[in-house]
């Protein structure tokens, strides 16, 4: 399908899709090679996966990683934590995609069984022993026949009483909750290093839904449940039944709303689906270039989608509706993370066959629902609205964690910029819509990678939200761009009139500019009768009243006028002005261009240590015979003449090596 959509002629590739497991052959390191299936002992495989994609035509790997739940319902011993390490670590040395499946009973649990059948009591009254025991025994006979270390007890008149109970096999108690911590502290060491992606296709329970949370990306399937403890359990602890079903505590209507899971499917076939589809926005490997593919989506095509001055669906504007293509290439556009801070919406999309994070502002109101707990019995569902603009203590988060996953993924962002500000109510001041706000800025200073700000038609930034936005925060890879439909400012034009152009400013432009005024005006100051005084007087606050409404307006459209693309341009707080309708051709030329550039900048500061980014970039213009303004031009002449910049990154480091050679000479000279 892919190849008739782009217009293809050529064959599919054989043998799309290849797989090797990953065995433990006792070593520091696991082994690849093939066993028969059904003859694994620990409850955890893993295999490296190689898929030919329309990314990767000649292939890319992927190291998978599952429960196996025929072993002891999935359950973490330690064999299956250390087997989990060396897998995360494989992938993680190779920075190659790690996708977890998991389906799980959580750390194993177990008893000395081989003791049941000795043990026995020391009741306070053998006559009565509702009055309780005293200890636990073996007789000598049972104690001695056990193995060395088996127990540790003392000496009484009846055996040898129980102060311990160690056993001979290993993975039944405390030792499996070191595993636990072991492969917990692997996989967010993993999230930071590779790209990582779970998906739930079954319960997973304690250690298992934090290695799914570890992870970040998770994808749920509805009868998957991720839980800490099993509802039974907690009926037990609450002394009443009060769950039914696991899905109560961990099923997708409390996963999706409160953002653990990002993507919830019906079934297998929709996981499997969902797991290719997130891979195709990936680099095959830490490092590499974005992985693109060509599409048949024209780039120069116009954005037909428009947003308007009323409320819309912001993903309309992305993915386009009713016929009318939007900014990213057809189909492309996926959606993350819907349930949870439903005022930002969040995805990824192509540009142009480029992968791109997206992030955009929900402009309508919108529910958040706060679900009742069915332990408190005075508990009730409660719906918060949340008006569109507006950043809350939960959608703020979310930006955030959206940005570090597209910066962990290699990903350029688009951030759509339509916010009025943050919400300020001692409800979500309380519910830390500082600390949430200042997390956007820490995300966005460590990007690696570019971030495009773009304000859209009818879209305005104000206030803090432009703060936590602005390019200064990361000024090596981030731009800001408006439509000229658009607006930027401290407060929007009716709150600045109500500060710097009140009724007495307004007053004097109506008696400054209205030629009745201005004439009332001089016939009061050369009246000589206070009754024709008292009359004028009427007759000008008549007037004025009258004026009050237009010269308000004028007021707020001189306001308005502090706002526009033209001011923001001469300040120098955007880069350009770009019209909605041709943005789409912009942008990817623009990132087309800096996908490639930053690569070469990479390139030259690892080939010369003493080169900053933009000692690389002035090596890089020198080179380039077009207008360096012009990025498609730019872009087209990287791709051209790619033999000559790789000859000059060649160069850039033989000179490099030079100058640290003679610089080590001086030094051993200096030593002698």
């Amino acid at each position: 399908a892919y190849l008739k959509d782009i217009g293809e002629s050529k064959p599919m590739p054989s043998a799309l899709f290849s797989s090797v497991e990953l065995l433990d052959l006792g070593g520091d390191e696991l082994s690849t090679g093939s066993r028969e299936i059904g003859t694994n002992k620990v409850g955890m495989v893993a295999w490296v996966v190689t898929m030919k994609t329309p990314e990767y035509p000649a292939g890319r790997e992927v190291v998978f990683i599952a429960n196996d739940v025929t072993v002891q319902s999935g359950s973490f011993g330690v064999e299956e934590d250390e087997f989990y390490y060396k897998a995360s670590t494989y992938a993680r040395e190779r920075k190659l995609p790690r996708v977890y499946i998991s389906c799980n009973a959580g750390a194993r649990i177990g008893l000395v069984d081989e003791l049941k059948p000795k043990i026995k009591i020391k009741f306070n009254d053998d006559n009565n022993p509702s009055k309780g025991f005293e200890y636990l025994y073996l007789t000598d006979e049972d104690y001695k026949e056990l193995p060395e270390g088996t127990v540790i007890g003392h000496e009484v008149p009846e055996g040898w009483a129980l102060d311990d109970v160690i056993g001979t096999k290993h993975g039944i108690g405390v030792e499996n909750l070191q595993g636990s911590g072991k492969i917990a502290g692997e996989t967010s060491r993993a999230y930071d290093e590779i790209f990582t992606l779970s998906y739930v296709t079954g319960r997973s329970v304690g250690i298992g839904a934090y290695l799914v949370r570890l992870g970040q990306r998770v994808i749920q399937m509805k009868q998957g449940p991720i839980i800490l403890t099993g509802f039974s359990a907690l009926n037990k602890l609450l002394g009443r039944e009060v769950y039914n079903s696991q899905d109560q505590l961990g099923g997708p209507q409390i996963m999706i709303p409160n953002g653990v899971s990002h993507l919830q499917v019906d079934d297998d076939q929709a996981g499997i689906e969902a797991i290719l589809k997130w891979l195709s926005f990936v680099p095959e490997s830490v490092g590499a270039l974005p992985a693109c593919r060509s599409s048949s989506d024209p780039i120069d095509r116009p954005v037909e989608f428009r947003p308007t001055p009323t409320p819309y669906d912001p993903r309309n504007m992305m993915a386009g509706a009713n016929g009318m293509r939007g900014f990213f290439d057809v189909g492309s556009y996926e959606e993350y993370l819907a349930g949870w801070g439903k005022s930002v919406v969040v995805g990824r999309g192509r540009l142009g066959g480029i992968p791109m994070g997206a992030i955009a502002v929900e402009t309508r109101l919108v529910d958040k629902v706060i679900p009742a707990d069915p332990a408190d019995v005075n508990s009730r569902e409660a719906v918060l609205p949340q008006a569109g603009q507006v950043l809350f203590p939960d959608s703020s988060y979310k930006t955030a964690q959206a940005i570090r996953d597209f910066n962990l993924e290699g990903l350029p962002i688009m951030i759509f910029a339509n916010w009025r500000g943050f919400s300020g109510g001692s409800r979500d001041m309380a519910g830390e819509i500082l600390k949430f706000g200042a997390m956007i800025v820490d995300a966005l200073r460590e990007y690696e990678h570019p971030v495009y700000i773009y304000l859209p038609p009818h879209g305005e930034l104000r206030g803090g939200s432009w703060v936590v936005v602005d390019p200064t925060i990361n000024a090596e890879k981030m731009e800001m761009y408006a439509d000229p439909d658009s607006r930027g400012g401290i407060l929007e034009p009716a709150g600045i009139t109500e500060v710097k152009f009140r009724v007495p400013d307004q007053l004097k432009m109506m008696h400054r500019l209205d030629p009745i005024l201005k004439q009332l005006d001089a016939e009061l100051d050369s009246c000589d009768f206070d009754e024709d005084a008292v009359s004028l007087k009427e007759q000008i606050v008549a007037r004025e009243s009258l004026l009050k409404p237009v010269y308000l307006q004028a007021a707020t459209e001189f306001a308005d006028l502090h706002d526009k693309t033209g001011r923001m341009k001469a300040k120098g707080v955007i880069k350009g002005a770009v019209p909605w309708e041709s943005s789409r051709e912009y942008f990817f030329y623009l990132a087309k261009r800096r996908m490639v550039q930053d690569n070469y900048v990479a390139q030259l500061m690892n080939a010369d240590p003493s080169l900053d980014t933009d000692g690389a970039l002035e090596v890089l213009k020198d080179l380039c015979d077009v207008d360096w303004e012009d990025n498609k031009a730019v872009a087209e002449f990287f791709v051209s003449k790619s033999g000559e910049v790789d000859e000059k990154v060649k160069g850039v480091m033989a000179n490099a090596m030079e100058a640290l050679i003679g610089q080590l000479q001086e030094e051993l000279e200096a030593l002698k």
